[in-house]
């Protein structure tokens, strides 16, 4: 079976010329911000790795084809489309098959970067075990994927609204490396720092890229997770962000939200309980994560 895969004409003259190549996840275009804003930053996001130097390739399934990079027209379909399928590995393929659109995870686009040799990825906050998951088992498969698929990550560490210990605990156990850039503890998404200690710190890209490189030449399977702080005027304090994580999590049990739909829930009631400032630094941190990720990719070409 041939993959159906369509390249955007930016990514296939880059692919062709050996240029630095990022991939972009859809899921912030499709479930994370309305419309226009949604592609107003994704295309915010992609102005600054080419500013970087690198190639934008926003990756997402439009008509049961897998896109690699998205033309303007098709980017502003995507912002618009309604109910979009959020696609992680378990439902990519069945996506695919059955002439479907959806929007990639942090799963579903290490998956397709891999397919398309792109070995560099930036997005927002990768997925992790949710609180209370000990009863609920409510993992997310990014972390799975980080422990498969050999794409390094650049984020501004696991969503705040996750049990942190839990989640990188269980990247420990997975063997996925967890790089800290250029600081000693794991940042937490909103927030530039934790108390959680970094397992690795490298404060260049060089030596980022290097060891990306080096797990390919020793064959070992899965990426890398680099995390990213978020700069320090766009952050909003962990003292500040506890008790509106508590609420926005005690109201999605109560009215029982489960799966898939808890992230968006909780995502857009912090949105509401800080004025639309956790949206703002959302965006300056995906956009901090690219610039890096474009610095990361450019050392792998060299």
């Amino acid at each position: 079976m041939t993959l159906p895969i369509t390249y955007s004409a930016e990514v296939a003259e880059a692919r062709a010329k050996g240029r630095a190549i990022v991939a972009l996840e859809s899921t912030i275009i499709t479930h994370g911000m309305p419309f226009p804003q949604n592609v107003e930053t994704a295309r915010l996001v992609e102005q600054d790795l080419r500013d970087a130097g690198a190639v934008p390739a926003t990756i997402a399934v439009m008509g049961g084809r897998l896109h690699i990079g998205l033309e303007t027209a098709e980017l502003d379909a995507l912002g618009q489309a309604r109910n979009v399928a959020k696609l992680s590995r378990a439902d990519l393929a069945a996506c695919i098959a059955t002439g479907g659109t959806g929007a990639t995870t942090v799963a579903a686009t290490m998956i397709a970067a891999h397919l398309a040799g792109i070995h560099v990825f930036a997005t927002g906050g990768i997925g992790g075990v949710h609180r209370g998951a000990e009863t609920s088992f409510d993992i997310s498969a990014d972390l799975q994927e980080l422990a498969l698929t050999p794409v390094t990550v650049v984020a501004a560490g696991a969503k705040a609204i996750l049990d942190l210990p839990k989640t990188f605990e269980v990247l420990e156990t997975l063997g996925v490396p967890v790089i800290v850039y250029g600081q000693d503890t794991i940042p937490a998404f909103w927030s530039a720092a934790s108390d959680l200690p970094a397992p690795l710190r490298m404060d260049e890209p060089g030596q980022i890229a290097a060891a990306h490189q080096m797990r390919v030449a020793m064959g070992l399977v899965g990426g890398q997770l680099v995390t990213n702080p978020i700069p320090a005027s766009d952050e909003i304090a962990a003292g500040t962000l506890a008790p509106i994580i508590a609420q926005a999590l005690a109201e999605a049990d109560a009215q029982n939200i489960s799966a898939k739909a808890v992230t968006p829930f909780l995502l857009d009631r912090i949105f509401a309980l800080t004025d639309g400032h956790s949206l703002t630094a959302n965006i300056a941190l995906v956009r901090n994560n690219a610039r890096l990720a474009a610095k990361i990719a450019l050392e792998m070409v060299k």
